[in-house]
């Protein structure tokens, strides 16, 4: 193994990066930063700006129509998606707290985006098995509790059409996945679903240092 080609980011080169990704949004700056102020360090969970950003495209380039979402927060990442989507496109998103949702749903509502997304207030295992087992999605993104990422893989995929996309998040998780002294549940998680996916032939799968780290699997 070499050692790679990567560039360390520091805070400078960051904000060029961001300042060069695009046009600014407005709607998305001022969800986060509601979400600075009334979620204090919750907020860290919320995804990038870059990150969302990567994700409507990668939404469009597949012509996604129907998208799933486990782990909502507070909306961001839900705007990115469903915005990917067609007129008559569907997002179900998936979370358990009523309190980071509601903020959410009042900018779905700013966004004009409330009539796509469908809000599920349940575990997402609950709901996930309650769904038709037919390839019913198109565009998956996985980012909630990390202890039930493989389970939530294999319910996804399950529902995933060919060629769809999964989209993992925090599979870098803030570095410790190196740190073997670290053995909370839901680092392992995270280790054993990484160790997982490159010899799961049933999909195509690429990592990348995307903010706390992002898995894309492309079905087969």
């Amino acid at each position: 193994m070499t050692d790679g080609k990567f560039l360390r980011l520091t805070p400078e080169l960051y904000n060029y990066l961001v300042a060069h990704s695009g046009n600014s949004d407005a709607l998305l700056a001022e969800l986060a930063d509601e979400t600075a102020r009334r979620m204090g360090g919750a907020a860290m969970m919320q995804i990038s700006p870059e990150q969302g950003t990567f994700m409507t495209i990668l939404a469009r380039a597949i012509g996604a129509r129907h998208a799933i979402e486990l782990g909502t927060f507070t909306g961001y990442s839900a705007i990115c998606i469903a915005r990917a989507l067609p007129p008559d496109g569907t997002l179900l998103c998936c979370d358990v707290s009523a309190e980071w949702t509601a903020i959410a749903g009042r900018y779905w509502e700013k966004a004009g985006l409330s009539h796509k997304i469908t809000l599920k207030l349940a575990p997402a295992l609950d709901t996930l098995r309650a769904l038709s087992g037919n390839a019913i999605f198109d565009f998956a993104f996985i980012d909630a509790d990390k202890s039930n990422y493989r389970n939530y893989y294999e319910e996804v995929l399950k529902r995933l059409r060919p060629n769809g996309l999964i989209i993992i998040d925090n599979v870098l998780w803030n570095g410790e996945v190196l740190n073997r002294h670290n053995q909370t549940a839901d680092t392992r998680a995270i280790r054993e679903l990484n160790d997982f996916l490159p010899n799961d032939n049933r999909v195509e799968m690429v990592m990348l240092p995307i903010a706390d780290g992002i898995t894309i699997c492309r079905k087969k």
